[in-house]
């Protein structure tokens, strides 16, 4: 375990010089949603400056096509089959989503490490159950914008994503996946902060993925916050970190927080959200 001891401990002071210096030294497998970040928030793009990125990387565009044709938001079936009228229609939000769904593809398709590739897709499956949940409360819920919530959906565990990401250039901590699991949940939340700071995302989308806030503790769910909060409650992918270390709290937070009736009404929101959820879970994914 000696090369895992020396390779963690050269992570760590790597992640601690990072966050000191404020300046995230970002994997490969972030260009694609930093170029979509870039270009989408300068005032002087256009539509087709961005379809223009978007078409530059196949499985983007693709996904992006697949969303806009998607019952969900295209229920009179008018077929869109120009990159930039999907764009259009599914807007920035979205398409944010939708490139860090390209760039969570692609790490658990190349991460050099089976064992590592296997926690990144497990790590892929929550995020997007998450979101997918979050969405579908929005919409139900008539709580805010639904975009919004799908895309702080995926960002609750944008920390570990980015942790796993950079640990490709440690190998020695795929030896023991259980210690790794204890780093990335010690790392986790300043690590979030400071991606979310990078990608200049809005403070009620920031406040929504800090797991230190309280969620929901009465009904109906008012904030974004509760909304996220319950989408975590309802997600039936486990968190793959969460549960390399045994944690399998779910039943006993959704007594704590909602309380007997609280739970009776989430249980019919599930069911009422239900199709909606498999909906965008299936337009994100490509599943």
């Amino acid at each position: 375990m000696e090369a895992f001891e020396r390779q963690i401990k050269a992570f760590a002071a790597d992640i601690d010089d990072e966050l000191k210096a404020g300046n995230l030294s970002f994997p490969t497998v972030f260009d694609l949603t930093l170029r979509i970040k870039k270009v989408a928030d300068d005032p002087n793009s256009s539509l087709e400056n961005i379809a223009e990125v978007v078409r530059a990387e196949p499985l983007l565009s693709a996904k992006v096509l697949r969303m806009a044709n998607s019952l969900l938001l295209n229920p009179y079936q008018r077929e869109v089959t120009s990159v930039a009228a999907a764009i259009s229609r599914i807007g920035s939000s979205t398409l944010r989503c939708l490139a860090y769904a390209v760039a969570a593809d692609q790490l658990a398709r190349d991460h050099r490490s089976p064992r590592m590739r296997l926690v990144a897709s497990g790590l892929w499956m929550y995020s997007i159950d998450v979101a997918s949940w979050a969405f579908a409360f929005s919409r139900h819920l008539s709580r805010g914008n639904a975009d919004t919530a799908l895309l702080a959906g995926l960002m609750v565990n944008i920390g570990q994503f980015y942790l796993l990401a950079k640990a490709a250039n440690y190998p020695a901590l795929e030896d023991d996946t259980v210690r790794f699991a204890e780093f990335v949940m010690l790392w986790d939340e300043p690590i979030k902060r400071a991606v979310l700071e990078a990608f200049e995302l809005p403070a009620d989308i920031v406040r929504a993925v800090d797991m230190n806030v309280d969620g929901a503790s009465e009904w109906p769910p008012r904030t974004l916050d509760d909304i996220v909060f319950l989408a975590t409650l309802a997600a039936e992918t486990p968190d793959p970190f969460a549960n390399l270390l045994g944690i399998k709290h779910r039943p006993e937070l959704l007594d704590a927080s909602l309380g007997e009736a609280g739970r009776s009404e989430f249980d019919a929101l599930l069911a009422a959200a239900h199709t909606t959820r498999q909906q965008i879970l299936s337009a994100a994914s490509g599943a």
